[in-house]
């Protein structure tokens, strides 16, 4: 989950670079600002979340939250629904 600020030129780049990073490294769009990717267990999700430390911009507030695939599945649409993306499954560990 993020937020960050768009009110300079700098900052644009940086929300958008960051944007893509989180793309590149696998993670899908939930919600604005709000990005999951499912990792095989709970140390590659902490591999993944120092990766993100790295490349996270100076500005702005950035955090992850693990939960498990029972939590994960456990969610409910009360207005809207699923995207049906393989991607998006409830099989193992997800970090958001």
């Amino acid at each position: 989950m993020f937020d960050l600020p768009t009110l300079t030129p700098t900052d644009r780049r940086n929300y958008r670079s960051f944007r893509k990073a989180l793309i590149n490294e696998g993670f899908l769009m939930i919600q604005e600002s709000i990005y999951v990717r499912i990792t095989t267990n709970k140390q590659s999700a902490q591999l993944l979340e120092n990766r993100l430390a790295t490349i996270a911009p100076p500005a702005g507030i950035v955090q992850t939250l693990m939960v498990t695939e029972k939590q994960y599945s456990s969610m409910r649409f009360l207005v809207g629904t699923a995207i049906d993306d393989i991607r998006n499954t409830d099989d193992t560990l997800v970090v958001i």
